[in-house]
């Protein structure tokens, strides 16, 4: 399994970054390897990201989300896939046609990666930087009102 980066961020993430890497480990196999990927790759595109643990109850252990001025990205494990769900996807322009799940909706799209699947790691980092600047565009629209 690759290096886990721990990131630098903000310290109220810290908590969240362990529950990451603990659930990364706790997979063992070919998914916590691709969300070990993929979080690699979502900080190697946005430094200044930071994670969230969310949404964690009686039935499930949590959810990875990945944050610049507001949500980017989920990290949902499944037993035959990674769903990477993009909170402004269908804002976002998607020229490597990377979303293939939830595409009829009006605000959210998401990228489902199987076993075998290669992603197309450039245009995932693009992805990532066009879904943070979506965000840092409706924060500075939000204060100008």
């Amino acid at each position: 399994m690759p290096p886990v980066q721990k990131p630098s961020a903000q310290p109220e993430s810290e908590a969240a970054s362990t529950s990451i890497s603990r659930r990364i480990e706790d997979l063992g196999d070919w998914r916590g390897e691709t969300l070990a990927r993929v979080r690699q790759l979502i900080h190697d595109a946005c430094p200044d990201i930071h994670e969230e643990w969310k949404w964690a109850k009686a039935t499930s252990p949590g959810v990875p989300v990945w944050s610049y001025e507001g949500g980017v990205c989920t990290g949902e494990v499944y037993r035959g896939a990674v769903k990477l769900t993009f909170f402004r996807g269908a804002a976002v322009p998607d020229p490597a046609k990377l979303f293939n799940s939830s595409l009829e909706g009006n605000t959210r799209r998401a990228i489902d990666i199987h076993e075998k699947d290669e992603l197309d790691e450039g245009a995932f980092r693009q992805l990532i930087q066009d879904a943070a600047a979506a965000n840092a565009a409706a924060q500075a629209a939000k204060k100008k009102k």
